[in-house]
């Protein structure tokens, strides 16, 4: 019974906690980049020359589901997944799943955010698109929490085996 935890293996655990996070961070990344976009195109099509201004805060919310990417990427390496190698006790593949969760939850949420903010900053540039550095400060305030996850993340990964 060592090697099951509520009827899943090792390697069963570590799959789910990195579908977990490349999903969350997916579901936060497409949610952020349509709520921004649906601005960005409706300033664009009144004025084509601020394309360049706006085209940053549409793209921002995507760096949430990178890190879910590259959070799921970090499991299968980490424990020799694509070699084949891959051999998780159930308590090792249940800690690579908790270890996973801070960017599942964590990128879903602030991506989503991340978008409302830049809504809200592309506004500012459709205003004044001199102000566009200043519009971009506020989408990266949201964005620091993302990178947080991410940065437990990776430690937890470190120290499943450890």
């Amino acid at each position: 019974m060592n090697d099951v935890i509520l009827g899943m293996s090792g390697l069963e655990w570590a799959y789910f906690g990195a579908a977990l996070a490349a999903i969350g961070g997916g579901i936060g990344s497409a949610i952020g980049i349509t709520s921004v976009s649906n601005t960005t195109t409706g300033i664009v099509a009144e004025d084509a020359e601020k394309f360049g201004k706006v085209l940053p805060l549409s793209a921002m919310p995507g760096t949430q589901g990178i890190y879910g990417f590259i959070t799921a990427l970090l499991v299968f390496i980490f424990f020799g997944f694509f070699e084949g190698t891959a051999d998780l006790t159930a308590a090792e593949g249940l800690r690579v799943f908790f270890a996973c969760l801070p960017v599942a939850i964590l990128c879903m949420v602030s991506g989503i955010y991340q978008g409302a903010t830049g809504v809200g900053a592309a506004g500012m540039v459709a205003r004044r698109d001199e102000d566009a550095g200043k519009a971009l400060i506020f989408p990266a305030l949201v964005e620091t929490y993302a990178v947080f996850a991410l940065i437990v993340t990776i430690l937890m990964l470190l120290n499943v085996q450890g």
